[in-house]
């Protein structure tokens, strides 16, 4: 009887033991995969200041548009947490589309050799931020499964692991911008 209580008890430490380990590789996947998509928007911060200047010389009485635009990309560099960081990319995305709605009124902007280079980079990068919000949200998707999963959910609770948030659009950023003169 003796036997048997130890060797359930080594049974329940290997169980989690394997189980701590697997939630240990699930977050650092989880961080890779927010890095990763860090570094794309970052890419993305770093291409509007040049768009936003070939930009001016075309559409000078858009300047609103133009200073929402820096202003939205400010705030998201300087987001403090990941829910803002959230919050803010969708605004910033939301200010890019309207820059190149805009295009549509300039033709002079849109055969712009500088303009064209800096569209087709950055709707590069976008697919870039796509393909890694997608990787991020199956990450979390595997994460957040995991923990509720029992017996998991044990060991999460022990480990005080909590659901992690997935990168997702507003339902406002999935509609069209529409510009008015």
């Amino acid at each position: 009887m003796i036997m048997f209580a130890i060797g359930f008890l080594i049974f329940l430490i290997f169980l989690f033991m394997i189980i701590y380990n697997s939630f240990i590789t699930v977050r650092n996947r989880s961080e890779e995969a927010y890095a990763t998509m860090d570094t794309y928007l970052k890419k993305r911060w770093d291409i509007i200041p040049n768009l936003v200047e070939t930009v001016k010389g075309y559409a000078t009485h858009e300047k609103s548009t133009l200073e929402n635009i820096v202003k939205a990309r400010n705030i998201a560099m300087n987001s403090s947490n990941d829910k803002e960081l959230k919050e803010n990319e969708n605004i910033l995305s939301k200010s890019l589309k309207s820059v190149f709605a805009l295009s549509e009124n300039y033709p002079d902007l849109k055969a712009n050799q500088n303009f064209l280079n800096l569209q087709t980079q950055l709707e590069s990068i976008e697919t870039d931020i796509l393909n890694s919000r997608k990787y991020y949200n199956a990450v979390i998707r595997d994460y957040n499964t995991k923990i509720e999963l029992f017996p998991q959910s044990l060991v999460a609770s022990i480990m005080k692991l909590a659901k992690k948030e997935y990168f997702e659009i507003e339902e406002n950023e999935k509609e069209n911008i529409k510009i008015k003169f």
